[in-house]
């Protein structure tokens, strides 16, 4: 479908004009445009940008002067726009995202950040943009991924998670949202070793991953393949119930709010799910090896019993619940092998170590594959995405000096 086609599937069909594809066209008229058919009669009459991330998405925080339509529907003067004008090629996460503020966020009784409109375009491009509050202005900090929590830290993350899971826990909506995937029923979920495995490869060169990453890996990387196939294989056969999955739910996509409620954004990946993806990611990136191995099944059972109290129904026991949360480092793995600091986490390595650990100390690969050929032929760069010129360079120097070239 041509990308200046809109679908019918979208939210206020009296825009005719598509999202704009370059940050340049983001204005005070355009997002007086956007923003009329939910607030008539709004302007804008003045936007400036106060700063500008790109990184797989654009995070665009924005100076608004309203008119009074606009400040008495509740916009505040300092807002982050969120949307693609990164360049970087990201599917249909932004429409998806777009979609979860629109049609959940606003009436989920669960902590996630108040947007105040959200629209896409429904072209098959995966254009979809947010306007939602502005955290850096919050009482507040965002979460980085290598921050040290601790036992009870993590404890607390798991709850406002439980929150979130039991927010729309066996919700039959979760079944009739043909844009809502299922957890691992994507080429976001299963496709992450393939599509990205030239910048796995530029960490795998890496001597900080080298230095934490298992032999077998470098030897037979098709494995982290297969794993991750059985893996998927796996979550899309469980019965219910289902629930709303974060996706990503590390750190770095929470915000702590100064009353201690850690809020989740980033709601890239949203899927309907099994919640022990979000349970174990969260864990498993979040405490050191020690802290893991010391209380991981006691912080399963935490998390399971919030869940519970929560309202949730037909909840797996304790022994199910552990059983199904350590299969998800096979996830893990791969999901931090291919993601380069450069793109905003600076600690890598340790999460890949993190996962790794937990991924051996469960026998994870062992409890996904054994006994079992695995389900297509991986050749590592096959259909990869090119990796980025910025870093190329790099990668050739690290070509050249990897004990593993």
């Amino acid at each position: 479908m041509s990308e200046w086609v809109l679908g019918p599937d979208r939210p206020y069909p009296s825009r005719i004009e598509p999202l704009p594809q370059r940050l340049e066209d983001v204005t005070a008229h355009w997002l007086t445009r956007l923003l009329a058919p939910r607030y008539p009669g709004i302007e804008i009459r003045r936007l400036d940008v106060v700063e500008c991330k790109n990184s797989h998405t654009t995070k665009l925080r924005v100076r608004l002067d309203l008119n009074d339509v606009g400040v008495s529907a509740g916009i505040p003067e300092h807002v982050c726009v969120k949307a693609n004008w990164s360049g970087l090629r990201t599917g249909l996460i932004c429409e998806r995202e777009a979609r979860f503020y629109h049609l959940i966020g606003e009436g989920l009784r669960a902590p996630v950040p108040e947007a105040y409109f959200a629209d896409w375009d429904d072209n098959g491009r995966g254009n979809g943009v947010v306007v939602m509050e502005d955290l850096a202005l919050s009482y507040g900090v965002f979460g980085a991924s290598d921050d040290h929590l601790g036992v009870d830290g993590v404890a607390a993350g798991l709850e406002s998670l439980a929150r979130v899971h039991a927010a729309m826990w066996a919700d039959p909506r979760l079944e009739r949202w043909s844009w809502l995937p299922r957890s691992m029923g994507t080429e976001n979920d299963t496709e992450q070793v393939r599509d990205y495995w030239n910048y796995i490869w530029f960490n795998l060169h890496d001597p900080a991953y080298e230095a934490v990453v298992p032999a077998w890996v470098y030897r037979t990387p098709e494995v982290m393949q297969q794993a991750l196939d059985e893996l998927s294989a796996w979550e899309l056969a469980l019965p219910g119930p289902r629930c709303l999955v974060h996706g990503d739910a590390h750190q770095g996509n929470s915000f702590l709010r100064n009353d201690g409620e850690r809020i989740w954004v980033d709601w890239q990946l949203v899927r309907a799910g099994s919640p022990w993806r979000d349970v174990s990611y969260f864990l498993v990136n979040s405490l050191t090896v020690e802290e893991r191995r010391a209380a991981d099944r006691d912080l399963v059972e935490h998390y399971r019993q919030h869940l519970l109290a929560a309202g949730a129904n037909n909840v797996p026991s304790a022994d199910e619940a552990w059983q199904r949360s350590i299969r998800w480092p096979a996830y893990g793995t791969q999901a931090w092998l291919g993601n380069v600091n450069q793109w905003g986490q600076h600690s890598g390595a340790e999460m890949v170590e993190r996962q790794f650990a937990a991924l051996a100390d469960y026998d994870t690969i062992a409890l996904l594959t054994a006994g079992k050929l695995p389900r297509r032929r991986f050749v590592p760069g096959d259909g990869a995405y090119p990796l980025a010129p910025a870093l190329r360079d790099e990668m050739a120097r690290r070509a050249a000096s990897s004990p593993h070239r």
